[in-house]
């Protein structure tokens, strides 16, 4: 699709950014580099851009982890987030203009509940508030699936408090030891999607321009973020646009902790240069799936000392328009690189 901002010269972009509960893998990374390009490439063309990046600092994982290390959430929050950004650093990904954080913004998903329950959209059950997906009659719109497809493709919770399977919790009780917050349902914690939906409001309004995220976030993340958005705010859509990159494997299989088969980036950074990093990821279009190993980053590596032999000295310029057009055509970074060489 071509893209036309909702606002002539200012862009809003919201990605989803990491769980805080262990180092990020270089799966994690890629959309990292990925959408910082993409952001460059924005302001590149806009005058302003305004970039949104999360972090969830409230999650079950996160309780877990805390609990085996036998040291407080806080402690755990604090330095993940501290080695998250050292990351970002080695990889030359840029900061985004805005870093919420789940944990302080709990009153706007509380607003947000308030007002899906009032409109019908969501409902009270055994100190749970669930949002009702029968009340939403496009879901599915993004993946394209029907209901039945949705449910047997995902882990769906039975519980008997849900008057449908495929409903979603957007409030959860917590007991004295997990973490909580008062609300009209009882102290709890919110569910996994309200964050996003809640802090891309505050900061670039009800409906924006871009949405972005790893391919595995469509279904039921971003799913679920549309529904509750749209019925909240009585849009058509949350976002204009969407962008999803494809996962990276190893040998075949897509890289996960679930799996065993990943590597942190600060482990790969024993090893190779951020940047040799940073250009492996950008190797296969972003759409695409990137199978990664040493032995790609070695040849990223060699790669880029060609590049910087033939820049040498040579003081920066402007890119040309040629370069650019190569961007524009879906973020087409292979091609790039290979225009370079």
């Amino acid at each position: 699709q071509k893209f036309t901002p909702i606002r002539e010269n200012h862009v809003g972009i919201y990605a989803c950014g990491p769980t805080v509960y262990d180092k990020i893998h270089v799966g994690n990374a890629r959309p990292l580099v990925l959408f910082d390009i993409l952001v460059s490439l924005l302001r590149y063309h806009y005058d302003e851009v305004t970039y949104v990046r999360n972090i969830t600092d409230v999650d079950d994982k996160i309780n877990q982890r805390a609990e085996e290390s036998g040291i407080s959430i806080n402690q755990l929050c604090k330095k993940t987030i501290a080695d998250f950004h050292d990351d970002c650093k080695a990889l030359n990904v840029t900061a985004p203009d805005i870093e919420p954080r789940a944990t302080e913004h709990i009153s706007e998903m509380l607003e947000m509940i308030e007002v899906l329950i009032a409109s019908e959209h969501a409902y009270e059950a055994s100190g749970h508030v669930l949002f009702s997906v029968s009340k939403m009659p496009s879901y599915g719109k993004l993946s394209g699936r029907s209901m039945d497809e949705m449910i047997a493709g995902a882990r769906i919770e039975v519980a008997p408090y849900k008057q449908a399977p495929a409903d979603f919790v957007l409030w959860k009780p917590s007991n004295s030891e997990q973490t909580g917050w008062n609300s009209p349902y009882g102290r709890g914690r919110p569910g996994w999607h309200i964050e996003c939906s809640a802090m891309s409001k505050k900061y670039l309004g009800k409906e924006f321009d871009i949405h972005a995220g790893g391919l595995d976030l469509i279904f039921p993340h971003h799913e679920n973020e549309i529904a509750q958005s749209c019925c909240a705010h009585n849009t058509k859509n949350m976002a204009r646009y969407w962008v999803h990159n494809g996962y990276v494997t190893v040998n075949g299989e897509k890289m996960s902790k679930s799996s065993g088969n990943f590597t942190t980036v600060s482990n790969a950074l024993t090893k190779h240069r951020g940047e040799a990093i940073r250009y492996a990821l950008m190797a296969a279009h972003y759409r695409a799936p990137l199978d990664y190993s040493d032995m790609q980053v070695l040849e990223a590596k060699q790669a880029l000392d060609r590049l910087y032999r033939s820049v040498g000295d040579a003081e920066a310029s402007n890119p040309i328009p040629e370069f650019i057009d190569i961007l524009n055509d879906d973020l087409n970074t292979p091609k790039a690189l290979a225009f370079l060489h």
